[in-house]
């Protein structure tokens, strides 16, 4: 059996945390530069507050109704996650790592009567139910989990999870015939893997609900639609036909970019920008042992100037590398070929377009390589970072003074990721 374990509004969950006294309460967190709402809490929601709207088009909505918002806080989120993954490893026999709030486990085997569908279900219901219950007392993070013979069906197991109140935040979908009434219900656009062309199609075939879909013969879906779809439906009859993926495929490109907090009019701020950027690109590149060839390095003005300006420049490196002070140097070097002044940049970024293996790779004894010494600098760059903190160690051209950086006016705490916002409690 799978089973998928969804954080509830995970970025609002994490605010959270350390504030208790916002538990029960409405919180939206923002996206980049505080630009617009990327996450509601389940009250937020009830409040009638939209989703991805424009921050200060509803800004006076969320005073009035005291909504408490938060700019995103990457560095606690991906703590918080890491925190909440590695405790749901006790869980499984094996587990994949989905997205920053999504988890699929191998369960183990519960030793049940496999004739009794009723103890069946309790038992994975039970299990299910420790898992949310282990979490919010190790973490306080609340979770919802679904279960079911296929990632489809715990995937479906967690919609009906999240919809249901009577489910008590978990669901196990264990007899497929006692489900018909609440499969009806539910459309084919709320299926894992079906997207609106999909949808748009079987309702136009009218096939409007899950069980109507899993009623169908999948050599004929496979016929008028796509193997894809075919899997889908088998795996919503109990057949497994996605395993877990254990480990995250590497990358064929990285891009790194980011707007400006205020536009930039000068040259070294956008030098600075853009080393940042590239740092951020080789930590991830060296992550997954690899190397770059080309790099590709882009500014932008906004796109509602008049003056539009959107140039790019492709970059082959001297040697594969994944040392931050070569590919900052090209980047540099392409920022002031590309920059023109009296200009209000709003954006820029690097992309590493091409990527090779680091191991094994076929070396040519004319071309230069990247030395050793340069790959122990780099160990000990990320050592570093990894050990105290992201940002810790940095190149002096990313700039001290980052007057572009990104907005974050309403920022909490880093309060798991750096010693000066640790949380006090004062005993009294």
């Amino acid at each position: 059996m799978f089973a998928l374990v969804d954080c509830d509004s995970f970025f609002a969950s994490c605010e959270q945390i350390f504030r208790p006294d916002l538990r029960g309460k409405p919180i939206v967190v923002l996206s980049n530069n505080d630009g617009c709402i990327v996450a509601r809490n389940r009250q937020a929601k009830a409040l009638q507050v939209p989703d991805l709207v424009a921050y200060f088009k509803v800004k006076q909505l969320l005073e009035k109704q005291q909504i408490e918002v938060f700019s995103s806080n990457y560095e606690l989120y991906g703590d918080i996650s890491a925190r909440v993954m590695d405790r749901l490893q006790d869980f499984a026999t094996d587990m994949e790592i989905y997205s920053i709030d999504e988890a699929f486990l191998l369960l183990p085997d519960l030793n049940i009567d496999d004739t009794n569908a009723s103890q069946n279900s309790n038992a994975y219901w039970q299990y299910g139910r420790t898992i949310k219950k282990t979490i919010w007392k190790d973490i306080r993070v609340p979770v919802s989990v679904g279960i079911g013979a296929t990632k489809t069906l715990a995937k479906l197991a967690s919609h009906i999870a999240k919809q249901s109140l009577r489910c008590q935040g978990v669901c196990a979908i264990v007899n497929l015939p006692r489900w018909q009434k609440v499969f009806s219900r539910i459309p084919v656009k709320k299926i894992w893997g079906i997207g609106r062309k999909y949808a748009s199609r079987l309702q136009a075939d009218h096939i409007y609900s899950v069980w109507q879909l899993l009623n169908c013969n999948p050599k004929t879906i496979q016929r008028r639609y796509s193997v894809n779809l075919e899997r889908t439906v088998e795996e919503l009859n109990g057949i497994p036909c996605y395993g877990l993926e254990k480990e995250i495929p590497d990358k064929q490109q990285i891009i790194s970019s980011r707007s400006f907090g205020k536009k930039i009019t000068e040259l070294e701020p956008l030098q600075q920008a853009i080393s940042q950027y590239a740092s951020r690109a080789c930590q991830k590149l060296r992550t997954q042992n690899a190397l770059a060839t080309t790099i590709n390095v882009f500014i932008q003005t906004s796109r509602f100037e008049e003056d539009y300006y959107a140039p790019a420049l492709s970059i082959k490196l001297p040697c594969p590398t994944n040392d931050t002070r070569t590919i900052i140097h090209f980047a540099r070097q392409a920022v002031w070929q590309l920059y023109k002044p009296h200009r209000r940049y709003a954006k820029a970024g690097v992309a590493i377009t091409e990527i090779i293996s680091r191991t094994p790779q076929q070396l040519d004894f004319l071309a230069p390589v990247q030395s050793s010494h340069s790959e122990n600098l780099m160990q000990v760059l990320d050592t570093i970072n990894q050990r105290s903190g992201s940002g810790t160690a940095f190149f002096l051209a990313q700039g001290i003074q980052q007057k572009w950086k990104m907005n974050r006016f309403m920022k909490s705490p880093s309060y798991t990721t750096r010693w000066l916002d640790l949380p006090c409690i004062m005993i009294r």
